[in-house]
């Protein structure tokens, strides 16, 4: 994954539910993103510091 790639929470995170999805805004070191998620209305719920495990690729940036 890199910086703009489209990602889903595989697993409830932070507060958030599975299925959230988000786009990666930074990339630290390749174990852990920072993803600002968003809801079906594209309003941003939440950004959060997450692992690369927890998330799953949905469209590349």
């Amino acid at each position: 994954m890199k910086e703009l790639d489209v990602v889903r929470l595989k697993e409830s995170f932070g507060g958030l539910p599975a299925g959230t999805e988000g786009t990666v805004v930074l990339e630290y070191d390749g174990s852990c993103f920072e993803v600002e998620f968003f809801d079906a209305a594209g309003n941003t719920v939440g950004v959060l510091t997450t692992p690369a495990d927890m998330l799953e690729l949905i469209v590349r940036g």
